[in-house]
């Protein structure tokens, strides 16, 4: 990765840290995670609504470095209105980029797909801090399921009245 790309990678992630997108919790919600990283502290609380098999509504709070919290606000930006399956595609497509220990080998679809999410492609290199960038997005994951969805199938798992 170039200088001048890695200076806007983070810029990114400075901007998301400093600008969150959905922070704040929803009152009306069918599910809440509370999820925390051990190793360093950070933690998230994120509310999830399903309406119509997509994410109705999403909204979290944490506290924790500027990875978390950026990465927390860009997964919030690209799965809220989504349906579920879609989201959960891209919890997984940002899993891998995460495992890629920085030897990801992104092209424009992948770009569009994660917009700024591609951003943390510098974050794989150091396992250490990989948690920090997954705890919003495994939330989410979790919150979803709570919520009553599993896997990518495109039905609840349970009756919502």
């Amino acid at each position: 990765m170039s200088v001048p790309l890695e200076s806007m990678y983070r810029e990114i992630i400075l901007d998301h840290y400093k600008n969150p997108q959905h922070r704040g919790l929803p009152a009306d919600f069918d599910a809440e995670v509370h999820h925390v990283n051990p190793t360093c502290g950070d933690e998230v609380t994120l509310r999830v609504k399903v309406a119509d098999g997509r994410i109705a509504d999403l909204g979290w709070e944490g506290e924790g470095c500027s990875i978390s919290q950026a990465s927390t606000s860009v997964m919030s930006g690209l799965v809220a209105g989504k349906q579920v399956p879609d989201a959960l595609a891209l919890e997984e497509r940002f899993l891998q980029l995460m495992q890629s220990r920085g030897a990801a080998e992104l092209d424009d679809a992948d770009e569009d797909e994660l917009e700024d999410a591609v951003a943390f492609e510098g974050v794989s290199k150091y396992p250490a801090r990989v948690k920090c960038a997954l705890l919003g997005w495994m939330a989410m994951k979790s919150a979803v399921a709570e919520a009553g969805w599993a896997g990518t199938t495109a039905t609840p798992d349970k009756e919502t009245s």
